[in-house]
C-alpha cells in the first residue's frame, strides 16, 4: 500500500516554516504498514494543487494533504478539492456548532463571519471532527484512491491523523506489516563500522535490508523488513539485530525510539546514585538541553552554566584569570578547571566542560576555528582532550556535544 503526502503553502516553499508534518506522518504511516511513495510541497495555487492531486491519484492508494484550510482568501484547498471532485461546498451543521462553541465557550466572544465559513465542506466528503481547531478534516474518495485533507497546524493534524484518519485506513485497506529496528552507535565512523560487521552484513537474509545512517560522531544501523506474518518478521529482524549488537557491543548505546546516549547516561547515573553538572562555552547549553528535555532528569542533572564570554569563566565559574592568561581560554588546563569548578558549583559527582572556537571568527582564542577542548570531571579524577572539528560552525558544535557525551559515558562505565 502506497501513500503520498502533499503539503500546501507558500510559507513552506520560501522557507518561512519547516515542514515537520511530513516527517510525523511518514513515521506514523510506516507503523501501520503504509509506505510513503512521495512527498510533495506545492504553492497556494489552484493549478499547482490540481496537478499534484492528479499525479498523486496515479501513484498512491492514500493521499494525505495538509494546509490551506484556514478562513482567509489565500486558503484555497477546499475550493480546489471541489473542482477536482466535481463537487460543491455545503454547510455542515455539526462543524458550525463546533466553531461557535470554540469561540463563545473557550474564547468568550462571537466568531467572525470568516470563521463560520469553516463549516463549509465538500458535499461528497466524510467530515472528520477537529477537536483542536475550527477546520475539520475532509475524507474524499476517487476511484481507488482516498484523499484526506487536514489543517497544517501540527497539533491539529496529529489529533486528526491518529484519532480519525488511521482508524478508517485500518478498516478500509489491507496492509503488510513493516518493521524497522535501529541500533545507535557512538564514537566510530561509518566505514570502520561497516568493516567490522562486513561478514554479518553479507550473510543477511535477502528480505532484511540494512541502512547506514551516519551523522557527526555517531552511526545508526537500521534493519528493515516487511511481510504478512508479523511474528515471523519480528523474530527474524530481532535475531539479526542481536547478532550485530554483539559485534558492536563496545560502541552500541541502545535502540532508537527506546533510548539515546543522554538517556543511557542518565540511567547509569541514577543506578549509581551519582549526579552531573555542565559548564558549556562553545556548545552554548546544547548539552544541558539534551538532558533536560527528558522527564526525570532532575534525578541526576544538577544544573549547568554557560560562561560564553571569557570574563564569565572567571567571574561566574571561578576559573583563575591567570590560568586563562597563561594557557589561553581554549586549552586543556582551562577546560579541566571549568569541569572541576562545575562539580563544586553544582555539587555534582561528574561534570562536562567545553571550551572552543565554533567560528566563523576566532574570538578570544588563538587556535584555528574548530578547535575544542573537552574535560570530564569524575569522582576518581579528570580526563580531557583537544579536538579539531573542522570549520563549519554547526558541525563543530554538534561534534563537540556528541564527543563530550561519548567521553562521559565511557568514564561512567569505567567507574
Amino acid at each position: 500500500m502506497l501513500a503520498e503526502i502533499i503539503t500546501i503553502g507558500d510559507e513552506i516553499l520560501i522557507g518561512q516554516i519547516v515542514d515537520t508534518n511530513s516527517a510525523f506522518m511518514s513515521k506514523e504511516l510506516n507503523k501501520i504498514g503504509v509506505q510513503v511513495y512521495q512527498i510533495t510541497s506545492v504553492q497556494d495555487d489552484r493549478e499547482h494543487i490540481l496537478k499534484a492531486l492528479q499525479n498523486a491519484q496515479e501513484n498512491a492508494d492514500l493521499v494525505l494533504i495538509t494546509g490551506g484550510l484556514g478562513p482567509t482568501k489565500d486558503d484555497i484547498t477546499k475550493h480546489t478539492l471541489c473542482e477536482f471532485f466535481d463537487d460543491t461546498l455545503v454547510e455542515n451543521a455539526n462543524v458550525l456548532a463546533h466553531v461557535k462553541s470554540l469561540f463563545i465557550d473557550r474564547l468568550g466572544r462571537e466568531p467572525l463571519p470568516a470563521n463560520l465559513l469553516q463549516a463549509l465542506v465538500p458535499s461528497k466528503a466524510i467530515v472528520l471532527p477537529n477537536q483542536q481547531g475550527t477546520a475539520p478534516g475532509i475524507w474524499l474518495e476517487k476511484e481507488n484512491t482516498v484523499f484526506v485533507s487536514m489543517p497544517g497546524v501540527p497539533y491539529e493534524m496529529k489529533q486528526l491523523l491518529i484519532d480519525e484518519v488511521f482508524p478508517r485506513v485500518l478498516k478500509k485497506f489491507e496492509r503488510p506489516f513493516i518493521y524497522h529496528k535501529t541500533l545507535l552507535t557512538y564514537g566510530m565512523g561509518e566505514s570502520e563500522v561497516a568493516k567490522r560487521i562486513e561478514a554479518w552484513e553479507n550473510a543477511l537474509p535477502p528480505e532484511i535490508k540494512l541502512a547506514y545512517l551516519p551523522s557527526f560522531g555517531k552511526v545508526r544501523l537500521r534493519l528493515s523488513s516487511k511481510g504478512t506474518n508479523e511474528k515471523v518478521l519480528l523474530q527474524s529482524v530481532n535475531k539479526q539485530m542481536d547478532l550485530v549488537h554483539a559485534l558492536l557491543e563496545d560502541i552500541a548505546i541502545g535502540y532508537e525510539d527506546e533510548t539515546s546516549i543522554e538517556q543511557r547516561i542518565g540511567t547509569l547515573l541514577v543506578e549509581k546514585g551519582k549526579t552531573l553538572g555542565v559548564a558549556e562555552s562553545c556548545t552554548g547549553g546544547a548539552i544541558a538541553s539534551l538532558f533536560t528535555e527528558h522527564a526525570g532528569a532532575s534525578a541526576y542533572f544538577n544544573g549547568g552554566v554557560i560562561p560564553y564570554h571569557t570574563v564569565l569563566k572567571t567571574t561566574i565559574l571561578g576559573v583563575d584569570a591567570e590560568l586563562i592568561k597563561k594557557h589561553n581560554v581554549v586549552s586543556i588546563p582551562v577546560s579541566e578547571a571549568m569541569a572541576l569548578q562545575a562539580t563544586k558549583i553544582f555539587n555534582s559527582d561528574y561534570a562536562i566542560a567545553t571550551t572552543g572556537i565554533a567560528g566563523p571568527t576566532k574570538g578570544d582564542g588563538i587556535d584555528e576555528v574548530g578547535t575544542v577542548c573537552i574535560a570530564i570531571a569524575t569522582p576518581k579524577g579528570i580526563i580531557s582532550e583537544k579536538f579539531s572539528f573542522g570549520t563549519a560552525r554547526e558541525r563543530v558544535i554538534t561534534k563537540a556535544v556528541n564527543k563530550a557525551l561519548e567521553m562521559l559515558l565511557k568514564e561512567i562505565l569505567k567507574n
